[in-house]
């Protein structure tokens, strides 16, 4: 018998499970394969509030303030279980190649200045004084937000999970969820292959497969996966020191001279596979943009599977006719950056706290009721 079971091992059910275990909550989290095995571990870990909102929205919002809780929530999390999760704080880059793309991200860069945002356009002058490693003949200069930083993904969600762990939370890997259990439309607990646990509180945090976990209560969620292909290359120089983010890719430096480059996008796919055509494109992009690229050494490449919604906002909230039931997934590519606040908001929803319902599971039905 468990208080709360989290379905889902990665970095948003990590989080939760975290921040539930401060509050004294007994804690199972059941993940299918192993922990932040999935999108966690495929993730560049960039953690772009600014870079990724356009808008000052609910998610906006959400996101500056998941952001904040970065640098306090690392030295929490190194106490507890021993990781580094390699949070750096350099900024990243917003690059622009044409004039339309120019005259966007100036743009941005006022009204990120207007809402009290530290961003700054750079001339193209500016940006090759920078990162001398950037194409002089490919960009016409940079939206620059030194505040977005990013974090190691995987040494995140394993920080996370430890720290549950060593709170009192228990993990059950390569198990899967067959059936909810519940009586007169209340949560009393989950199957699985290997034994039946009890809970009055349940949570599906499993990001892309929530949707299919779901739907054996009756719930169609818009929410669908979308495959990303990476691949990570070694060089002996230092080439950038800000992550570079265009339309066409994004470049991420991490420790050790190792860089990230991502991503391609293919909506409702769950296919695991690496794709020479897909990889040849990110290759010639990130060339582009960087050319010294071209002399670095191979890595590997992977896959992920982003958890998107219908209209860009991820689930929060409790199901709407099974009480004790919650879902917390479809944070498509800023599962990394929303993990802590989704942890913590998530932790505030169980104890019945006052949240923000923008997130709800029922809000589209809502919106067509209004109409």
């Amino acid at each position: 018998m468990y208080d709360v079971i989290i379905i889902g091992g990665g970095v948003i059910g990590s989080s939760i499970a975290f921040q539930l275990s401060k509050r004294q909550y007994h804690v199972l989290v059941i993940e299918k394969d192993e922990i932040g095995h999935k999108a966690s571990r495929a993730a560049a870990g960039m953690l772009g509030a600014q870079n990724e909102m356009e808008n000052n929205g609910p998610l906006s919002s959400l996101a500056r303030q998941s952001r904040a809780m970065f640098p306090a929530l690392a030295t929490e999390l190194k106490s507890l279980s021993g990781i580094d999760i390699e949070l750096i704080q350099s900024g990243i880059l917003r690059v622009a190649r044409t004039e339309e793309e120019t005259n966007q991200l100036k743009y941005a860069a006022e009204r990120q200045q207007k809402s009290a945002e530290n961003a700054t356009w750079l001339s193209h002058e500016q940006l090759k004084e920078k990162e001398p490693s950037l194409s002089a003949n490919s960009v016409t200069g940079a939206l620059y937000m030194p505040n977005d930083g990013q974090v190691n993904a995987q040494l995140f969600t394993q920080a996370l999970a430890q720290s549950a762990a060593k709170l009192g939370a228990d993990f059950l890997e390569y198990t899967d969820v067959q059936q909810f259990l519940f009586e007169k439309n209340r949560m009393t607990g989950v199957t699985t292959k290997n034994g039946t646990f009890l809970a009055d509180t349940v949570i599906t945090a499993c990001g892309a497969w929530s949707s299919r976990l779901l739907e054996k209560t009756n719930l169609s969620l818009d929410l669908y996966p979308v495959k990303g292909e990476c691949f990570s290359v070694y060089h002996n120089e230092r080439l950038i020191t800000s992550s570079i983010f265009s339309s066409s890719c994004y470049i991420v430096p991490k420790s050790g001279r190792r860089l990230i480059i991502g991503a391609t996008q293919k909506a409702h796919s769950f296919d695991d596979s690496v794709l020479l055509g897909g990889v040849h494109e990110l290759m010639t992009n990130a060339i582009h943009l960087v050319p010294k690229l071209k002399n670095a050494q191979w890595e590997k490449a992977w896959t992920g599977h982003r958890p998107q919604t219908g209209d860009g906002l991820p689930y929060m909230g409790e199901h709407p006719d099974i009480n004790g039931l919650w879902i917390a997934s479809g944070h498509f590519r800023n599962g990394i950056l929303l993990a802590p606040i989704t942890g913590l908001q998530m932790a505030d929803y169980i104890e019945g706290k006052p949240v923000n319902n923008t997130f709800r599971l029922q809000r589209l039905s809502q919106k067509e009721v209004n109409l």
